[in-house]
């Protein structure tokens, strides 16, 4: 474990201009208020989205040095939503975004993939790498939920980054066959395409049966499932670089299950903790693939790939 610095405004300044860290320092200085687009701050908001940033960077430190395998930030706020100038979902900094930047700043990596399984678009993370050949930013997100018209099959990058943006939108209600269709069509030969230096991924578990704010329905193990998928991949083009930052999830029953699946996963160890909940999810009507989810990902293929 490693306790993580404040990220100063250098390494802020990789995504957001000094206008946007000076905006939250008012809005927390009078003692909070909404900082963005459902954005509520307090008082200490800002140290509190340092410390979220310089954790993410600490682990691109410990992963790119080889002193760590892998990474997992637990941290909040999160940072998929926010974008350079805009807080934006409970985001205040774009902390993967940042991430990725720092990687390739710091340390010459050349091809980083940023991969979000929150239930909501990774709005921030598109739009800061989306002219950005460099950076492969994938996207599984439920259609039409948060920002509502975010997210589209048919955004795909542009300029130089034209094809280097993959969004996914999942009809409400996709669990497990979903997903996994979605992995092993879409995401992992992404991937094995772009072939990453670096693979920084975006878990928000509020993509699980049990989230107040969402429809889909994966349970602990499908997130176990497709980390061990990811972490495959990374050993295949990235020496195992693999970090993962905490991103939505608002279950409190839920989120640590799903959480320690993924750390389980990393750490390729168990601590024998069972989830009561698992089986239960499992036996859902709806966990099956169905047409329009399988109707969907075709739709999405045929789109990126060219068919």
């Amino acid at each position: 474990s490693h306790r993580p610095r404040p990220a100063g405004d250098e390494i802020l300044h990789l995504v957001h201009p000094q206008s946007h860290i000076d905006h939250l320092a008012k809005i927390c200085a009078a003692g909070g208020g909404d900082a963005g687009e459902l954005t509520p701050v307090g008082p200490a908001s800002l140290e509190i989205a340092r410390l979220a940033v310089g954790g993410v960077t600490a682990a691109v430190d410990e992963v790119m040095t080889g002193a760590w395998d892998n990474g997992y930030v637990l941290c909040r706020p999160p940072g998929h939503h926010a974008l350079p100038e805009k807080a934006m979902g409970f985001c205040l900094f774009a902390n993967a975004a940042i991430g990725a930047k720092y990687a390739q700043e710091r340390h010459g990596v050349g091809r980083v993939a940023v991969v979000d399984w929150d239930v909501h678009h990774g709005n921030g993370t598109e739009a800061i790498f989306y002219d950005d050949p460099s950076v492969l930013t994938i996207s599984l997100h439920q259609d039409k939920l948060f920002p509502l018209h975010s997210g589209p099959m048919e955004a795909l990058g542009e300029g130089a980054g034209l094809g280097h943006n993959l969004n996914i939108p999942l009809p409400p209600g996709t669990g497990t066959g979903g997903y996994k269709h979605a992995f092993e069509e879409l995401v992992l030969p992404a991937l094995d395409a772009f072939a990453p230096e670096l693979i920084l991924v975006a878990s928000g578990f509020d993509s699980c049966a049990m989230d107040p704010l969402g429809m889909q329905m994966l349970k602990s193990s499908d997130y176990a499932w497709m980390m061990g998928q990811l972490m495959e991949l990374a050993a295949r083009h990235a020496g195992g670089r693999i970090i993962v930052t905490h991103e939505g999830g608002y279950s409190p029953q839920y989120v640590p299950y799903c959480g320690l699946a993924v750390l389980e996963t990393l750490a390729g160890t168990s601590q024998r903790l069972t989830d009561p909940y698992d089986e239960i999810i499992a036996a859902f009507g709806g966990q099956s693939l169905s047409h329009d989810q399988q109707l969907r990902i075709a739709q999405v293929k045929e789109m990126f790939f060219g068919g």
